[in-house]
């Protein structure tokens, strides 16, 4: 246990002082009580000269607080699941169809954060893709500031198209140089593959080649769809009735070859299952050791100051009351 501000222990000095040069007993009015008025020395009566001893004691408490006690390289191992993951997220315009609500990339931006809330000890990156990807925030186990950046991901940042091809290439990027034993890749689109110089089945195959398992997840219902049909000037969007195509056969090779799973979200709820049961189904036990550097233990003693006062003064003016002339 040490001190993180000692020189405030220098007044102990003066309370030492004071102590010493407190008054003597104090002058009383015995006060008669029917039942004990011809009675000597009472409980109360031996017990009152203590109640001064409760505020030296508080004082006291009070000027170890402001010394601000603590412990220091405070460590603790715990067994945790722990790997890391790389979310790659469709952000192309159809992923603004109404058939969910309020579209599918709001919901799916929202399950995901939950998602992120349910692995404190993960290191998690994030990749955006549309006609071309990039990199949102690489691998951190810094959970607010993942959920921050899943939380800023909007539909025009890039052009129009769906390259999942490049999503997955930098998704894989971003794990290639990871020490952990568990590499995963979270792939989540609503359409197929229409652009982009590297094909998702050549992706898939680097992937494989890591030991990256990559879990893909179509978002999306079927039939006619109320989805973006053209782009204003401003940057808003004209939407009409569409037929959405989607290439499920791509997905199932994608996540076969990798060793995972392909999963269809055709609802919120859908999707919440999903990354629920990916959730159960990567589990890697590691030990992880925190180490806290430093404790304050200020509180405590705040805390104990504050209920001697309280007894004094509730001795004082209850049971112990009274009266000095």
């Amino acid at each position: 246990m040490t001190f993180a501000a000692p020189v405030w222990l220098l007044l102990f000095l003066p309370l030492i002082y004071l102590w010493r040069r407190r008054d003597g007993v104090a002058v009383l009015i015995r006060m008669s009580q029917s039942s004990r008025m011809w009675q000597g020395n009472t409980w109360r009566a031996r017990t009152r000269p203590y109640l001064q001893l409760l505020r030296w004691g508080a004082l006291g408490l009070l000027v170890l607080a402001m010394a601000r006690p603590q412990r220091k390289w405070q460590e603790e191992k715990i067994t945790a699941d722990a790997l890391d993951i790389v979310l790659a997220m469709d952000i192309s315009p159809s992923m603004l169809s109404k058939d969910f609500d309020p579209d599918r990339l709001s919901v799916a931006k929202k399950v995901a954060v939950n998602f992120v809330e349910r692995r404190p000890h993960d290191r998690i990156g994030l990749v955006a893709f549309s006609a071309e990807a990039f990199t949102q925030c690489p691998l951190t186990s810094d959970q607010k500031v993942i959920q921050s950046f899943i939380r800023e991901l909007t539909v025009g940042r890039l052009e129009d198209g769906t390259a999942i091809g490049m999503g997955l290439a930098t998704a894989i990027n971003r794990l290639k140089d990871s020490p952990s034993r568990s590499k995963i890749v979270i792939l989540l689109t609503d359409g197929e593959n229409n652009v982009g110089y590297i094909s998702p089945i050549q992706a898939a195959e680097i992937a494989l080649s890591l030991g990256v398992r990559v879990y893909t997840v179509g978002i999306g219902t079927e039939g006619i769809v109320l989805s973006p049909a053209q782009r204003n000037p401003n940057g808003t969007y004209v939407f009409a009735p569409r037929r959405m195509v989607f290439d499920t056969e791509l997905l199932e090779q994608i996540a076969d070859l990798t060793k995972a799973k392909f999963y269809r979200a055709y609802s919120e709820r859908d999707l919440e299952g999903i990354y629920a049961e990916i959730d159960r189904l990567e589990k890697t036990k590691v030990e992880i050791t925190s180490v806290q550097r430093t404790k304050d233990y200020y509180e405590w003693f705040v805390a104990c100051a504050i209920c001697l006062l309280l007894v004094e003064v509730l001795g004082k003016w209850t049971v112990l009351r009274t009266l000095t002339p």
